[in-house]
């Protein structure tokens, strides 16, 4: 009798002993970081905290630059994450959050970061990367913020995602109060004083960090924090919020900043950890 209590609790122990690896190899694909995400280089000991992204028309070549606080420049980096080129403004740089540029080579800098929802003149500039010293600037206020700052539950009022279309500037809000709504909002792309009109937003569970439009304007992306909110079949880039929503999730990505669109189909990523990654869709 003792021989087969023994026999049974050994035969209990292994079965529980499969049943636990078989679960873990079951959940190996879902956990494991997607295979379409190819971390390319570490960014240059320059770009320290790197908050915005373009891809330029020469391909493999992006600019990007620093968070709150550091130099107001741009830098231009290739894939293997080598340092090609500063760009170095004339400007301050108190919050840039992010990047985008339009179909004539106009680059727009997002100096919207709005941590406290205090701010009251926030600025898009726009340039030349070749022509570094003309500066057009687009100041604005949001239509809907009557205090400075919000109450800290409705403070949605921070912007680190923008991109260009049409000839408007569209600005995405990172929802600090609840974490739950981003807001659009659409401005001229053109230098000027405009309150920005709200023009729509979205249900997603996360704070927007960076957005891309593709060059055919059909598929817009948002960032966050480990994760892409993928948009298309949208009507216009303008309602890009109406289309089919898809959340990609890129594990082990760290706190993913910049975003940009390489081709229709290819996404290059920064993270403030200092890398750079390439996602195809």
């Amino acid at each position: 009798m003792k021989l087969m209590i023994k026999i049974t609790a050994v035969f209990v122990a292994v079965a529980a002993l499969l049943f636990y690896y078989m679960r873990d190899m079951e959940a190996t694909p879902t956990d494991a970081a997607p295979a379409s995400l190819e971390r390319l280089a570490k960014l240059p000991n320059a770009v320290e905290e790197s908050s915005g992204l373009v891809a330029l028309p020469q391909k493999g070549l992006y600019l990007t630059h620093n968070d709150a606080g550091n130099k107001p420049y741009l830098y231009k980096i290739n894939e293997q994450g080598k340092l090609v080129e500063t760009i170095k403004l004339n400007l301050n740089n108190e919050d840039w959050e992010d990047l985008t540029q339009d179909d004539e080579g106009y680059v727009y800098i997002a100096e919207t970061g709005n941590n406290n929802n205090n701010r009251r003149e926030l600025k898009v500039y726009k340039l030349k990367p070749e022509n570094p010293q003309q500066v057009e600037t687009i100041r604005f206020t949001y239509e809907d913020q009557k205090q400075y700052p919000p109450a800290k539950k409705d403070r949605n009022f921070d912007v680190e995602a923008i991109f260009y279309s049409n000839g408007s500037i569209y600005l995405v809000s990172k929802d600090r109060g609840r974490q739950t709504t981003a807001k659009v909002y659409k401005v001229p792309a053109k230098a000027g004083e405009y309150t920005a009109k709200l023009i729509g937003s979205h249900n997603i569970k996360a704070e927007i960090t960076g957005a891309g439009i593709s060059p055919s304007e059909e598929k817009v992306a948002l960032l966050s924090e480990g994760k892409i909110h993928l948009f298309t079949d949208f009507d216009s880039p303008e309602t890009f919020y109406e289309g089919t929503y898809n959340e990609i999730r890129l594990k082990d990505a760290g706190q993913t900043e910049g975003i940009a669109f390489e081709d229709e189909e290819t996404l290059v990523i920064t993270s403030e950890g200092g890398n750079l990654y390439r996602y195809q869709l």
